[in-house]
């Protein structure tokens, strides 16, 4: 016999315990399903260890520069990737275990720890047993992309979960995939010391991006010492001893880098294939997001979906807002839209870039009129002072309206200098608001006025 709920929940990732504290906050008999991980991809795989292991390497390269400083360090400086990685996953227990113990102590909600399906459109069978309720959340995440080149079955492979078990020292870390989370761990491992070798199939690093600031991230990359290698076509893989030969052309004589591991970065796919979506009629897309409305809702009446499986965002940050969205529509009578939001977002390579908006291509290609402002960090107080004056600010803003459109800055505490910028997007409000403002000296936000002041014709 099917046990009751007002509420059913798969899935732990950002938005799914948030959900369900709201949920049984509001009186609804709730379950929540996790088939492995508390917490997901962001505190078990994602965010959470990999800015870990960011700091720990940023660390080692702080160490290196001391001479830059006037502090001596006397002898080499060695990374223990043992302790490394311990470090690693101390901070990763305190928050996985955190969100464990929220859920088994939360009041009207009952986990299940085992794999659910959907068996119907408000039923869901987990551990034998089939749980029913009117409303069901789909959170279940995405997972590393494995393409199908030659050869991947034949060599050994990490992915960015197997990354996590990593406690040694890569003599040469092959990452094929040149975007935000191979471009993150290929400055980690040659902070460690690894060689690192990066390779892209695209024109350029982070295709997506701007063109400078793809130009600039590649320039930083290299001057650190890790090896990028653009336009690779035909890629395939082999075993060559106990290393991997990674082939980057079809030639006669192909071009290959040989290393001695292998980390595939070539994005996400979602945990979508062994749902049972077909089972309650949820639609899917191409490449198998569930497909949702602007309220998250999914084809199929009562039943939503949040976070990286509906497609409309990839972040920690959209999950959550998905909560948000998906909460204030039941519950508090204040319609909230996906399309609300304002695209935001970091890589964090060190300098990190921080995001908002629109990016110059994609104003161009809207046609509008638009009027761009740029700044070099070596301007920039902070920057100098620090010695970190890699990198620019870039803002977009629309001739007529006076509202900013985008906004990059790569460069030290980009990530939070972008924020800024963000809120007056937000707000509705003219570029003049941030301009006329007076920041404080010296930080990385103050240069944004005087950008701001100075801002040109997009030709």
């Amino acid at each position: 016999m099917a046990k009751q709920h007002d509420a059913i929940v798969i899935g732990t990732g950002q938005s799914g315990p948030s959900l369900a504290a709201r949920l049984t906050k509001e009186g609804m008999k709730t379950a929540i399903i996790e088939r492995k991980l508390f917490g997901g991809t962001c505190v078990n795989v994602g965010c959470i260890p990999t800015k870990t292991l960011v700091a720990s390497a940023r660390a080692a390269y702080i160490a290196r520069r001391a001479g830059d400083f006037g502090v001596v360090i006397n002898g080499p400086v060695r990374v223990d990737m043992q302790l490394v990685k311990s470090r690693k996953d101390a901070v990763v227990r305190q928050s996985n275990e955190g969100v464990t113990r929220w859920l088994k102590n939360m009041p009207n909600l009952t986990v299940y720890e085992g794999h659910g399906r959907l068996e119907g459109p408000h039923a869901v069978r987990v551990n034998g047993e089939v749980l029913e309720a009117d409303k069901i959340f789909i959170n279940v995440g995405t997972r590393a992309n494995v393409p199908e080149m030659p050869g991947i079955r034949e060599v050994p492979y990490l992915t960015n979960s197997g990354m996590m078990e990593v406690d040694f020292l890569p003599e040469h870390l092959v990452i094929v995939g040149g975007s935000y989370i191979g471009l993150e761990f290929a400055q980690i491992y040659r902070r460690f010391g690894s060689r690192v070798t990066v390779v892209e199939m695209g024109p350029r690093l982070i295709g997506r991006e701007d063109e400078d600031v793809c130009a600039a991230i590649k320039e930083m990359l290299e001057a650190e010492g890790v090896e990028v290698r653009l336009n690779a076509r035909c890629l395939s893989v082999e075993k060559r001893g106990d290393r991997v030969a990674v082939k980057i052309t079809c030639d006669t004589a192909p071009d290959e880098v040989v290393g001695s591991h292998l980390l595939i970065a070539v994005g996400r796919v979602p945990n979508t294939d062994d749902l049972g979506l077909d089972k309650a009629g949820v639609k899917t897309d191409a490449r198998g997001f569930v497909v949702v409305d602007d309220e998250l809702r999914t084809s199929v009446p009562g039943i939503w979906a949040l976070g990286d499986v509906n497609g409309r965002g990839a972040f920690t940050h959209t999950s959550y807002n998905d909560y948000e969205i998906i909460a204030a529509n039941l519950f508090d009578g204040d319609r909230r839209k996906v399309t609300d939001r304002i695209t935001a977002y970091a890589l964090y390579i060190d300098p990190p870039l921080g995001r908002a908006g629109m990016t110059e291509m994609e104003v161009r290609a809207s046609g509008r009129r638009a009027l761009v402002g740029k700044m070099l960090m070596t301007r920039e107080g902070r920057a100098r002072e620090r010695s970190e004056t890699q990198g620019f600010m870039k803002i977009l803003v629309d001739a007529e309206t006076q509202n900013i459109l985008g906004a990059a800055i790569l460069g030290i505490e980009g990530d939070e200098a972008v924020h800024s910028i963000l809120d007056v997007m937000y707000a509705g409000a003219p570029y003049t608001v941030i301009q006329r403002a007076m920041h404080i000296h010296p930080t990385v936000t103050e240069l944004i006025p005087t950008m701001l002041g100075d801002l040109k014709p997009l030709a």
